[in-house]
């Protein structure tokens, strides 16, 4: 009896432990995609950045879908031509790092949702192959949240969230609720605002109302001029079109605008600025704070700011919106420039403020390390240039009191092509809860791996965070962070 017992509790703890390993296999985001391809040459394009990224991602679906634009058609094969297309270079891929799944893998995880236009498609006997897959993949025995990238219209995602409604417990809907972390570009159908109305506890990032205020936008408009050659069709031919094997010849001209889509996972990439988990930390996709927008009527003139006027939806969903979203947030940023002697860069003569400010200062470094990721595809190791390793001599936060001296300090940074780097330090004042700006003397512009900083005077605990910027000085130019929250508290 003893041994049986011995026995079960073995067996017990091994199917633990194994439920364990299964939901910490990876520390990689999980990402579904769906999109509404062949809409907009855009989709293609961001799908072939997604898989120059995959081994970034454990990636969970890829569903064709359909959007405001493309309202009785999906696509799924164009999604086979592409992940077919990476398939020729995914080895050479695997010589630069660990993780590109095979073209077989992801083939496997090709869907579709229903050819119907928005809340025509949801409802009972609106089930697809797309909406069943993704119910799948939420019920996996896995802790991590899932990122859903949406690019066209979002009714396969709620078909699967009515099919919990009506089919589980709400105890067991609300754990698979609390899994999702949707990030959609704009509302290109009315069941956007049905999920936002009807599941008012779903993580949901979005620029509800005119395409022209939304922050995705940064991604290919209102671009300072200087800021514009890394998105030009001259720079795109030569880095990512041309050269560099299949899929990057499958990278098709810009229609409306250079990947409208991408923003929905460049602030999944991990370079140690993008905090998937706090969209109002900033990244490569854009900031956005969490409140409900001002409403205005789709007759009114669409405003910029906090509004979600001029609606490109209309429904009997569409309206104000009745919970806090996380959306469009304002950055204030004077852009660098490269100085040819003396200091490398120096700050540009004019600031912005916008939402669209958010995206487009990070641009110039996610566009160079998509060209390195291009290039990865048809060089050896040797060839090509990787990032910098950021490392830091202190903890990530640091806890002090007003007056207080402390030290940023990123001695031990390291590249791996032995590529010189030039560092960069800066505030992130719209991030912290102390909103003055604090000096980092005694260098301008912070060029130095290692400065001394005084904490502020404040009359209650406040937080500041402060980002390292390292680029190296390979081709092209490629740069990681470092994000340090200083905790400070009265004295």
């Amino acid at each position: 009896m003893k041994n049986l017992l011995r026995s079960a509790a073995l067996c017990l703890c091994v199917f633990c432990l194994s439920l364990c390993a299964l939901a910490q296999s990876s520390t990689r985001p999980r990402v579904l995609v769906l999109t509404d391809i062949e809409a907009d040459p855009d989709d293609a394009q961001s799908m072939v950045r997604f898989l120059a990224y995959a081994n970034e991602f454990d990636i969970e679906g890829l569903i064709a879908t359909t959007s405001t634009h493309q309202r009785i058609r999906v696509v799924p094969e164009s999604l086979h031509q592409l992940v077919d297309a990476y398939g020729q270079v995914q080895p050479n891929l695997a010589r630069h790092a660990d993780g590109f799944p095979t073209a077989k893998a992801l083939k496997g995880m090709i869907k579709q949702g229903l050819p119907r236009y928005g809340m025509e498609g949801v409802g009972e006997g609106q089930d697809s192959e797309g909406s069943d897959w993704i119910i799948r993949v939420l019920e996996k025995l896995d802790a991590r949240p899932v990122y859903v990238a949406v690019w066209g219209g979002v009714n396969c995602l709620a078909q699967a969230l009515w099919k919990i409604q009506h089919t589980k417990s709400k105890a067991q809907a609300r754990t698979l609720y609390q899994k999702l972390r949707v990030y959609t570009i704009s509302d290109q159908d009315d069941a956007g605002p049905w999920i936002r109305k009807t599941f008012p506890d779903v993580f949901y990032i979005v620029s509800p109302g005119s395409y022209r205020h939304a922050t995705w936008v940064g991604i290919t408009g209102f671009i300072p001029e200087a800021q514009q050659e890394v998105n030009s069709n001259a720079w795109l031919e030569e880095h990512i079109q041309q050269g560099h094997g299949p899929l990057g010849a499958a990278y098709p001209d810009v229609a409306y605008g250079m990947e409208g889509d991408t923003p929905s996972f460049l602030g999944l990439i991990p370079n140690g600025l993008n905090d998937p988990e706090h969209p109002n930390y900033g990244g490569w996709g854009g900031r956005y704070e969490l409140y409900t927008p001002a409403y205005e009527a789709p007759a009114t003139a669409p405003q910029p700011g906090r509004t979600q006027g001029g609606a490109m939806v209309t429904g009997p969903e569409a309206g104000p919106e009745t919970r806090p979203i996380w959306t469009n947030a304002d950055d204030t940023y004077t852009p660098l420039r490269s100085s040819p002697w003396g200091r490398p860069v120096v700050a540009d003569t004019i600031t912005y403020t916008s939402p669209q400010v958010t995206l487009w200062r990070w641009l110039e470094d996610f566009q160079h390390d998509f060209a390195a990721r291009m290039d990865w595809m048809v060089m050896d190791y040797a060839e090509a240039n990787h990032p910098p390793v950021p490392r830091l001599t202190h903890p990530d936060v640091l806890q002090v009191k007003s007056g207080e001296i402390f030290s940023l300090n990123a001695t031990g940074t390291t590249d791996p092509d032995g590529d010189g780097l030039s560092y960069y330090w800066f505030q992130y004042p719209e991030v912290g809860t102390y909103k003055g700006l604090v000096s980092l003397a005694p260098f301008s512009p912070n060029l130095a791996n290692l400065h001394t900083v005084v904490a502020p005077e404040v009359t209650s605990k406040q937080t500041l965070h402060f980002i390292l910027k390292v680029t190296d000085k390979g081709t092209p130019a490629l740069t990681r962070y470092k994000r340090v929250i200083v905790e400070v508290s009265p004295r």
